[in-house]
This record gives structure tokens, sequence and C-alpha cells, in this order.
């Protein structure tokens, strides 16, 4: 769908934020262009959680049935396999009461497509597709708007931009390059993640925090057999995350910081060999998978926060304005959260008020969710350093007969577990969707 040259507010990224905020927005009668630098929502090694929080606010919106309608697989726990055994360390089911006492696991991009499908049937909402904002417009001190590419219009025959990053294609030079474009917007509101263009043409740089710990991200088949949902693995010096996405494992294989160049030289039958040992039921599939080191993504762990998030004319939210660690699987809900905040606050002020938006109002953004975000990303580095890092290092016991002492209190005191799951899957701070953006629905059986 083609961009209007001008509209009240450009989301830039369509990801969970970008979307949810797209809806919402839109919803309260507010003219809201997305636009979504890929094609598609087919990228591989997104965060698949939902969590209670997320599924709440689905419930206000009347997409209950929707969500409940997607391949997903329900946790009511988690656990750490040991080589002394296997340690909850949350139990959602006695933490949370009413109608979501689960995490689910559900692929993002038929995620996005349901909150797409909701929001393309609201008159005030358009999502670009291959529309890659490169820079941002001012007038005077002012953000006034966005430049975007659009990558759609280019020959049939040239392989799109995402499409070619994924499959490592570089563009000819005879290729046409995509056409350019200009959005106005009384406000632009950055969701593009963690290495956001918008951030960098605005001048914004995060405080650093640092990470201990890398991920190599991957994928492996899953067979009849094999444990449901959410698998975490902690052996010597070796620790592996397995999310169930039905017929394949989503595999996070942690790493100390820096070490990405040094693994890949022991070769891909040595990175083989270490899962084959941390995992043995895995080993009847590791002879082909992963074929290449290639299929083995390195995610550069940072934890980052801007110490403002709005400049005139704009706003930063998600990981835009704090990357998170993929610690606790909480940075989509995080974003979401962020998303339904902007609503309450700048979506309430565009609804009855025209032009750009004020800086006390786009300020008041941060300031409701900034101790939330500060809790999340202490309790992530705390657990990086203290646990992930100790063991990668061999600081952590776990042989047969030792279990770390944090985790013996978990399992002597059961209702402990509680404050583990409240805090992942409702977090510090959980928001409530605008009462002029929710619709009723006939509940489905859960």
């Amino acid at each position: 769908m083609a961009a209007p040259e001008r509209t009240r507010v450009a989301v830039v990224g369509g990801g969970p934020a970008g979307m949810f905020l797209g809806l919402l927005l839109a919803r309260g009668g507010i003219d809201t262009v997305v636009l979504e630098k890929h094609p598609n929502f087919l990228r591989d090694f997104r965060g698949d959680t939902v969590h209670a929080s997320t599924l709440g606010l689905l419930d206000e919106l009347g997409l209950g049935s929707a969500f409940a309608a997607l391949p997903q697989r329900r946790v009511d726990s988690v656990e750490i396999q040991l080589d002394a055994g296997t340690v909850r360390l949350a139990d959602f089911g006695r933490a949370l009461p009413g109608l979501h006492p689960y995490v689910a696991f559900v692929p993002q991009w038929d995620f996005l497509e349901m909150l797409a499908d909701a929001a393309e049937h609201e008159p005030h909402f358009t999502l670009v597709r291959s529309a890659e904002v490169v820079g941002l417009t001012r007038d005077g001190g002012r953000v006034a708007g966005v430049r975007w590419r659009d990558y759609a219009v280019a020959e049939p025959a040239a392989v799109e931009p995402a499409v070619a990053e994924l499959a490592g294609v570089k563009r000819s030079a005879a290729e046409p390059e995509p056409a350019e474009h200009v959005l106005a917007a009384d406000l632009v509101v950055a969701c593009d993640g963690r290495w956001s263009t918008v951030r960098e043409a605005a001048a914004l740089v995060p405080r650093e925090f640092g990470s201990p710990v890398d991920i190599w991200w991957f994928r492996l088949p899953r067979h009849e057999g094999d444990p449901d949902g959410g698998v975490g693995r902690l052996s010597g010096h070796e620790f592996m995350i397995m999310i169930d996405r039905g017929d394949t494992w989503q595999c996070g294989y942690l790493l100390a910081k820096g070490a990405d160049a040094a693994l890949r030289g022991e070769g891909l039958d040595a990175f083989r060999a270490k899962l084959a040992r941390l995992q043995p039921w895995l080993a009847d599939r590791l002879d082909t998978w992963p074929k290449t080191l290639d299929d083995v993504k390195l995610l550069d762990i940072r934890v980052e926060r801007l110490e403002e998030w709005h400049r005139d004319g704009l706003l930063l939210i998600g990981d835009a304005a704090h990357p998170m660690s993929p610690v606790g699987g909480v940075g989509i809900n995080l974003a979401i959260q962020d998303a339904v905040a902007a609503a309450q606050l700048v979506g309430q002020w565009m609804r009855h008020h025209p032009g750009p938006v004020p800086a006390d109002v786009l300020s008041g953004v941060r300031r409701r969710r900034l101790r939330p975000t500060a809790l999340v990303q202490a309790f992530q580095r705390a657990a990086a350093r203290g646990v992930v890092s100790r063991a990668l290092k061999g600081q952590v016991a776990t042989s047969r007969t030792a279990v770390p002492l944090p985790l013996r209190v978990l399992t002597r005191f059961p209702i402990l577990q509680s404050i583990p799951a409240r805090f992942i899957a409702i977090g510090p701070r959980p928001e409530h969707t605008p009462s002029w953006a929710r619709r009723l629905e006939r509940m489905a059986p859960r």
C-alpha cells in the first residue's frame, strides 16, 4: 500500500511495539502510518515469547480469540536442566491467577500478521511494507517527518534488499535505486529496534551497561518425544536455551562476550560435539544440523538506555530507547508496554489537539516507563553476571550432587517461584489499553 505524503503519526518499524502502537492510535481516530522495511514479517531469530501482560492487553483489544487460534506452545513454568537434575525457576500457575497463567511461544511473524490484520480494518491505519526509513526531515529544530525508500517499486528482476540481506545477495550496480519519498508527520515514533536508524539520525547515544555474554542463535529439528515448551540446560562451562517452535527448536548457545571468532575457528564438528555433550538426546540429528556455521548467527547482546527518549517531534520506545538483553525473554513485552503507555499519554493528547505534541507530553512516556525498564535491565544484568557469566567460567557448581544455592532455595520453598514468575510474566508496571481502543468479543475457550 502506498503511503500518503502526510500523516499525524509516522511509526518507524513494524515490530511488536510499532504494530501495537499503530493499532491503538488508529482506533483513537489518529491517522497513523507504520513503515516496515521488509516485504513481510518472515524473519528468523526474533523473540517468540508473549507473556501474560501482553495476553491481557490482547483481551482488552478484542483479539484474544484471534491470538488463541495462532500456532503456539504454552508454558506454565520455567525449568533448568542441571547435571544434578531439573530445577524449577518460576511457576506461572502459582503466580498468575486468571485466564493466562502461562507464557506463550508464538512465531513472531504470525503474531505480527494478526496485529496487522486487525489494524488494517481501521480507516486511520496504513501499513507500508518494503519501506526503509533512511533519515529524518526537520522544520527548524523540530523533527517534521521521515525520508524513506520504497523497495516495492523496484523492477521484478531486482532482488529486494530484505530478501538479499537474508540470502547474502548483493545488489548489482546495474539495478535501479529505489524511489525515495518524504512522509511529513506531526510526530515520528521510532520502533526500529536496537540498531535504530532513527536514533542515529537524531544523534542520540544510549548509555551502555555492557554484557558479559553473547548468544549463538540457530535451529535444530524437533522430533516426536522431545520435551515441550522451553528448555534450559546448564552443564560445566556450557549453557543453552531451546524454544519449542513445533517442528523445530530455536536454540540459543551462550558464549562469553568476544568469543565468537575463537569458537568459529574450532569448526562445525567441534560445535556439534559440544551440543551432543550438553543435550545427548539431540545426537540423532546433529550429523546434518546445523548444516554449516553460517547457519549459526551471532546475537550481539547489548544492554543500553537513552537518557532522553524524545526530541521535539520525535519519540523513541522499545529497543530503540533501551536495548534489552534476551534474559527472561521480556524485551518484546516491555516494548509493547511502552507502546501502550505512549498511546495512553500521547494518543490521548492527540485525540483532542491538532498539531505537534508538546515536549512535556512526550517526556511523560519516559517518566512512566523508566522505572520498570531500569528494574528489568538491572535484573537482566544481575542474572547475566551472577549466573550465566559465572557458569561459562566454570564458577557455578553443576555436578550431579551440587545445585547452586539460589536454586536450592527455590526448590525447598516453591512459593518463592512465584516471585520470578510474576516479574517475568507481568513485569514491574503492567499497562492497560486506553478505553477508546478497546473492543468486546465473545471469548473462545482456551
